[in-house]
């Protein structure tokens, strides 16, 4: 029981806060939330630091490099290397520029990330810094205003450049918004809550994670989140190639690290949702019997799960990124209002079906599929079976329904794209493609 108590940090704190004549309810309502809220702030303020550190690291290994070695043993006091030298460079602004719009923008895109953090369930119990019943639609509202900041950045500059990469930031994060919005309604009829605790509950109840039911929905979902991030191949803001640098051209030292702090912040934020709501959040089985006897150990548990399924999904970005070449932007919008946007409507109706279906299938010729449905869809192995059944029917169905609507896309259809290119033998010192208009005269 000695070695037990080193996993209770509520209790050992509960005395140290008692002993200072603090009340219980402040304990409760004041301290704890500060203590936690401090907690989450310094482990996603230290990912956002060492962020870079990995990315740099994990691209080095995809490519055979070693990646920074120099400061620290494995380069590992490379980020603090980078924040002395943001914190020291010159913080320049432009002439004619909005003061205090310029200067307050990218607190709003950091602030906009981080007040997220206040209802994701990192764990059960102490491990959530507050559960709201609309804990869902407060991360899609509260994150959805750093578009405002990057819209602001670009505008305040008062640079065509940071103009231009503001607004194509305002259309791809709107956009992508719509589809990753809707691609959490199919899981949300399976929760029936609007709570991320619910929600996690709820698969805890079910003994199964939504992602097995909604394999399209995470898909869009995931796809969504990256392109709202800003993350390549979907980084059109910050295309270095077309706008110099983007929304942020105009800014230095450490006020245009904040953005890139406020995008590695949200990259916990989509990875912690995706999470949370299609991979069972802190829930894996036979770690919940921990919770009769071990409370508190249970929960230092639930957040180790947490952490590693979110780490799998935030390698995901490094992999994409040093993966597929970036989009244009007429294919970013493309896939954004053509494909993911009908892919998530047909998630949603077809989910709708499944569930009647699997209701009305209790009971018809002796039949069993529905356990409860007082907290959540709770089904029994038969209609788990089912359901499984009607997800992975779901992908195949969406790829042959946006396969039959962009079918005349020139993107889409490859063969298209290789009319009028035709190899030939040309003499020397001419080009070995033909040219369109001779191909055509042919």
């Amino acid at each position: 029981m000695d070695m037990l108590a080193l996993f209770a940090p509520p209790d050992l704190v509960n005395n140290l806060l008692l002993k200072l004549r603090l009340g219980q309810e402040t304990i409760n309502y004041v301290v704890w939330p500060f203590i936690q809220i401090g907690a989450v702030v310094t482990g996603v303020a230290v990912w956002a630091a060492y962020a870079t550190y990995l990315e740099r690291k994990i691209s080095a290994f995809m490519q055979a490099r070693l990646g920074p070695m120099r400061v620290g043993p494995w380069g590992l006091l490379q980020p603090i290397a980078d924040a002395i030298k943001l914190l020291t460079k010159e913080d320049l602004k432009p002439d004619r520029a909005d003061t205090y719009i310029f200067f307050f923008a990218p607190f709003i895109s950091v602030v906009a990330a981080f007040v997220v953090f206040a209802v994701i369930p990192f764990a059960p119990d102490w491990g959530v810094v507050t559960d709201i019943n609309i804990g869902l639609l407060f991360v899609l509202s509260v994150s959805s205003v750093g578009v405002l900041a990057l819209i602001l950045a670009g505008w305040s500059s008062n640079s065509k450049y940071a103009l231009l990469g503001g607004l194509r930031s305002s259309a791809q994060m709107v956009s992508y918004e719509v589809a990753m919005g809707m691609a959490l309604i199919g899981a949300l009829m399976f929760a029936r809550t609007l709570s991320l605790s619910g929600i996690v509950s709820a698969q805890g109840l079910d003994s199964i994670w939504y992602i097995f039911y909604q394999p399209l929905g995470f898909i869009i979902f995931l796809i969504s989140g990256i392109a709202e991030n800003n993350r390549a191949p979907f980084d059109l803001p910050e295309a270095e190639s077309e706008l110099v640098a983007g929304f942020h051209t105009e800014y230095s030292g450490m006020r245009w690290s904040l953005f890139f702090m406020a995008e590695y912040a949200a990259m916990i934020v989509v990875s912690a949702i995706a999470t949370s709501v299609f991979l069972g959040g802190w829930y894996f089985p036979g770690v919940w019997r921990l919770g009769i006897n071990y409370p508190h150990l249970f929960v230092a548990l639930s957040l180790i799960v947490f952490l590693v399924k979110m780490s799998v999904l935030l390698y995901v970005y490094f992999w994409l990124r040093w993966t597929f070449p970036r989009y244009r932007y007429d294919q970013l919008m493309d896939l954004g209002w053509k494909w993911m946007l009908p892919a998530a409507l047909l998630n949603i109706t077809l989910t709708a079906i499944a569930i009647f279906v699997v209701q009305a299938l209790d009971g018809w010729r002796g039949m069993d599929t529905v356990t409860s449905l007082a907290r959540g869809v709770n089904l029994t192995a038969t209609g788990k079976a089912i359901m499984i059944a009607f997800g992975a029917l779901g992908v195949f169905i969406a790829a042959g329904m946006l396969s039959f609507i962009n079918h005349g896309a020139r993107d889409f259809n490859l063969k298209k794209q290789r009319v009028g290119i035709r190899l030939t033998n040309p003499p020397k010192g001419q080009g070995a493609v033909a040219s369109a208009a001779a191909a055509a005269a042919e």
